[in-house]
């Protein structure tokens, strides 16, 4: 498990933009396997596998961060 997981100022948004250390993995990673599909939407299990190797995150904490950021219908 990585150290940086358990640092409070990962939790605390960031001032530019709002986002969190995991929103912005998630965000990013997201955006890189859209990237690696052609642009099309990306199943959330696979979404979940992928960021899982940045931190750990339960899939129903991740759905509820996609609800949050506006990626998911």
């Amino acid at each position: 498990m990585d150290p940086r997981d358990n640092h409070p100022y990962d939790r605390i948004p960031d001032v530019r933009d709002g986002l969190t250390r995991q929103e912005r993995i998630v965000l990013y990673v997201l955006h890189q396997t859209q990237q690696e599909r052609g642009g099309r939407n990306v199943p959330t299990a696979m979404l979940w596998g992928r960021v899982c190797e940045y931190f750990y995150i339960s899939p129903e904490a991740l759905s509820e961060m996609l609800a949050r950021l506006g990626a998911r219908k």
